[in-house]
């Protein structure tokens, strides 16, 4: 069993984070996350390696469309570019697959039943495990917060002369998960449609091991989501994201506090709703922020050099030293005031063993 650490640390705001990082949503303290991953990593990849693959899915590329590899400039796009995405640089990525929309609430209860996973969300949490990994001296979470949850948004209420945090609209809410989206009360019927949310990296990478695939490194994410658009800031061109036709599901109005809903949905969107960009892939801007295979380092495109890079799987776990996960793509949540996640070249992380409203996950396979 792994646990839903990352979270716990993130409500009980053990987490110091700049204003910016602040609005990213899921910050962590790197040294405290650190110790949490190693454990979670240790026990996850146990669970995920006694996965059963569905040998019928291993050469089923239906759902998928085949990108042919290239040479392309990975990094900053505009004037919200932010400095984890500097410098541009050039980077070779292999053909490959990729799934057209993210993985939806009846493709993974398909995996669901079949293997009987649980996901994170759907786990308490062990009192002696948190003990061994909190930092020393700090307090004991309170023991409604070691019940299974995860992470609801909630619009806070308008108030005077107010600034607004994470803490302000994250609810850690107890039965919350990805059968429950907004909530115990909540279901998934007539949302068979839409993609899975309140799944961990664990979560995604157990599913994508049982579909014969993988999640896509960072590199590969932003290749697919260009559509072979050439310093294009978004997937559909340059267009800005609020003119001309509907483009995405993301915030429209006053985040956090009200959305106008003018994409049609004021949360998730079933997929496929919007425009594919010129790969064929739906959805590579808001609705969800996706997970990918690479742990995250603020200054890793500083590191490589200004040199050609061939199939980059990111930065290794050690020099990392963030416990993070890079996510991609954005989510309805997103506009230009807050994270404008759903620019082609927006990074956000995450500790593994999180999981928000938010975020969900598409697969990829290597060609051969």
């Amino acid at each position: 069993m792994f646990f839903h650490l990352g979270l716990i640390i993130l409500v009980l705001g053990l987490c110091s984070c700049s204003s910016k990082e602040v609005k990213q949503s899921a910050c962590h303290d790197s040294e405290q996350q650190a110790g949490a991953t190693a454990f979670t990593n240790k026990a996850a990849s146990q669970v995920i390696a006694s996965i059963e693959v569905n040998e019928d899915k291993l050469t089923d590329t239906s759902g998928m469309v085949f990108i042919t590899g290239g040479i392309f400039e990975m990094g900053a796009e505009g004037k919200l570019a932010r400095p984890d995405e500097f410098p541009k640089h050039q980077v070779r990525v292999s053909d490959f697959w990729m799934d057209t929309h993210e993985v939806s609430n009846a493709q993974f209860a398909a995996f669901v039943r079949a293997t009987g996973y649980v996901t994170t969300a759907e786990q308490d949490i062990s009192v002696e495990e948190i003990r061994k990994q909190l930092p020393p001296g700090a307090a004991m979470p309170p023991a409604e917060m070691l019940k299974a949850s995860s992470a609801v948004f909630r619009s806070p209420e308008k108030r005077a002369n107010a600034s607004y945090d994470f803490h302000d609209w994250w609810e850690m809410l107890p039965g919350a998960n990805w059968r429950h989206p907004t909530g115990p009360e909540s279901d998934l019927t007539g949302q068979e449609d839409h993609p899975v949310v309140h799944v961990s990296w664990f979560d995604a990478m157990a599913y994508a091991r049982w579909a014969g695939k993988r999640l896509p490194t960072e590199a590969e994410w932003e290749y697919a989501a260009r559509g072979g658009k050439d310093n294009a800031r978004y997937p559909w061109g340059n267009e800005h994201i609020a003119d001309g036709e509907v483009k995405a599901n993301y915030w429209q109005g006053n985040f956090p506090l009200s959305n106008l809903g003018s994409d049609g949905y004021e949360r998730l969107a079933p997929v496929k709703q919007f425009r594919a960009n010129a790969y064929g892939l739906y959805d590579m801007a808001g609705n969800v922020w996706e997970w990918t295979a690479d742990w995250y380092k603020g200054n890793y495109y500083q590191e490589l050099g200004g040199q050609l890079v061939e199939d980059p799987k990111g930065p290794s776990e050690r020099s990392a030293n963030s416990g993070q996960r890079v996510m991609r793509g954005g989510s309805f949540l997103c506009n230009d005031s807050y994270c404008a996640g759903y620019r082609v070249s927006a990074r956000m992380k995450s500790s593994p063993d999180t999981s928000l409203e938010h975020t969900g996950f598409r697969c990829v396979r290597s060609k051969n």
